[in-house]
C-alpha cells in the first residue's frame, strides 16, 4: 500500500497568483537593492488599526490575563455581542433583519469563500465571473468540481462569465445550467460595481432555477453609489438564494488580526439527492463547529468597536484616505492616457494595458522601469488578460510617487 494524494491539487497549472507576484518582487529586489520598490499589487492595507480598535484590543487581552475574566473556549459561530452588533449596524440599518444565529464570526473572508463549496455536493455545477477571485476557482478545483485547464486558461466543467469594458463589466446570466454562482461586488479585481437592479437579475435568476448565489461583499464599505448594493440581501428574495460575506480586513486593518462573518439566512435551502428540501444554515453550522474553534476573543472584542461610535469616525477617515488614493491613480493613469476602471466605490483600479502588450509583459514593465508592483490580470482567469489591478491601500506619499514615476514612462 502507498499514500494516494489527492490529485486534484495537480490540476493547478500555475502558483498561487499572489506568490508568483511576490516571487517576481523578490528576484528584483535582490538584483536591485537599492531600488525604491512600491507595493501596489496585493489589496494589504498600510494604515494601522484605529484608536478605538486598539483599546479594545489591549482591554480584551487583559481580561485575558486576569483569572477573574478569562475566557477559555468561546462558541465556534462567534460571540453573541459581536452578530448583534454587526445586524444592527451593516443590515438593521438597510431594513435587513438577521437573527444571530445567521451570522457566523471567523478568520477571513478568504477562509469562508473557500470552505464554503465543502457543505454542497461535488456534482454541483459551478458559476465564475471572469476575471475572478482566484479562491473561488482554486478550492473548487482542489475539491473536484473540474476537469483540467484547457489552453485557453478555463478549467473543464466550470462556467465562466466574462466581465471586460464590451460588456460594461456586467456579466451575463450562464448560458448553460448551473447550480452555484460566485458573485464579488464591489468587484475584486475589477473595482466595478453592480446597482440594485443588475444584481437583481441575478436573484430573481436564482430564484427561478433553484440555484445559489455566493456573495463576497468584502468591499461593501467603500461603496459611494446611491444604486449601488450594501447587501445583497437589499434585493427582494435573496435571503432565499444568497450567503453573503463580509470581512474588517479592509474595513478596519485586520488583515493580520484576522476576523470576518459569513451570514447563511434560515430561509436559504439545498436539496438532498432525492429532491428534499435542506435547510442550509445547520450544514455550515456544523461544518464550522466542527473544523473551527472561532475567532479569538479578544479580536472579536476589537471587531465589535468598530461599531462604537469613535471606532464608526476613525475607520471613515481610514477608508476617505484610501480613496483618495483611488483619485489619484485613476485620474493620473487617465491624463496619461491608460483606459482605467473602478476605484469609484472600490479600492480597486482596473488599468487596460496599454498598446496591447500582456499583463505580465506590463506587470514587468511596471516593477523594473518604475519600481512600481501591481498584479496582472491574466492571473485572475482569461478575460483579465490586457489588464492590471493597482490598490489603493499603499500611502499617499508613495502613491503620488507610484503615479509621478508611471507617468514618466514611454508606451
Amino acid at each position: 500500500m502507498v499514500v494516494k494524494i489527492n490529485e486534484n491539487y495537480l490540476k493547478l497549472k500555475s502558483s498561487y497568483l499572489f506568490v508568483e507576484v511576490a516571487r517576481r518582487e523578490a528576484e528584483f529586489t535582490k538584483a536591485n537593492p537599492d531600488a525604491d520598490v512600491i507595493k501596489m499589487g496585493i489589496g494589504d492595507v498600510t494604515k494601522p488599526l484605529v484608536p478605538a480598535v486598539v483599546e479594545a484590543f489591549r482591554n480584551a487581552v487583559d481580561e485575558m490575563g486576569n483569572a477573574d475574566t478569562f475566557m477559555g473556549y468561546g462558541p465556534e459561530q462567534g460571540y453573541g455581542f459581536l452578530a448583534e452588533a454587526i445586524i444592527k449596524n451593516d443590515y438593521n440599518k438597510y431594513g435587513i433583519d438577521l437573527d444571530t444565529s445567521e451570522v457566523f464570526i471567523s478568520d477571513g473572508a478568504k477562509c469562508d469563500t473557500g470552505n464554503i463549496q465543502e457543505i454542497f455536493g461535488i456534482d454541483n455545477k459551478i458559476a465564475v465571473t471572469d476575471p475572478v477571485y482566484t479562491v473561488y476557482v482554486d478550492t473548487n478545483v482542489m475539491a473536484g468540481r473540474t476537469g483540467e485547464m484547457g489552453d485557453d486558461g478555463m478549467y473543464e466543467g466550470l462556467t465562466y462569465l466574462k466581465c471586460n469594458a464590451e460588456n460594461g463589466f456586467v456579466p451575463e446570466l450562464p448560458s448553460e445550467p448551473v447550480d452555484i454562482i460566485y458573485l464579488c461586488y464591489p468587484n475584486n479585481p475589477t473595482g466595478t460595481t453592480l446597482t440594485k437592479d443588475q444584481l437583481k437579475v441575478f436573484v430573481d435568476w436564482a430564484k427561478e432555477n433553484k440555484a445559489v448565489i455566493l456573495f463576497d461583499a468584502a468591499y461593501e464599505v467603500f461603496i459611494n453609489e446611491d444604486n449601488v448594493p450594501h447587501s445583497i440581501y437589499e434585493i427582494e428574495g435573496a435571503k432565499e438564494v444568497a450567503i453573503e460575506f463580509k470581512s474588517f480586513s479592509k474595513t478596519a486593518g485586520f488583515t493580520g488580526t484576522r476576523c470576518a462573518y459569513t451570514v447563511v439566512p434560515k430561509e436559504l435551502k439545498g436539496y438532498d439527492s432525492e429532491g428534499n428540501e435542506v435547510e442550509i444554515n445547520p450544514l455550515w453550522n456544523r461544518r464550522q463547529t466542527t473544523k473551527f474553534n472561532g475567532a479569538s476573543y479578544p479580536v472579536q472584542r476589537a471587531a465589535e468597536a468598530t461599531y462604537s461610535p469613535e471606532g464608526q469616525k476613525q475607520i471613515a477617515e481610514v477608508v476617505d484616505y484610501y480613496m483618495a488614493n483611488a483619485k489619484i491613480i485613476r485620474e493620473s493613469l487617465t491624463d496619461i492616457g491608460l483606459e482605467v476602471y473602478g476605484g469609484i466605490s472600490s479600492p480597486y483600479i482596473w488599468v487596460k494595458t496599454p498598446n496591447g502588450m500582456d499583463s505580465w509583459a506590463f506587470f514587468d514593465i511596471l516593477l523594473n522601469e518604475a519600481n512600481v508592483v501591481g498584479t496582472p490580470g491574466s492571473g485572475f482567469g482569461p478575460s483579465g488578460e490586457g489588464y492590471l489591478r493597482l490598490t489603493a491601500f499603499n500611502t499617499l506619499e508613495n502613491t503620488k510617487e507610484a503615479m509621478d514615476r508611471i507617468s514618466k514612462l514611454e508606451f
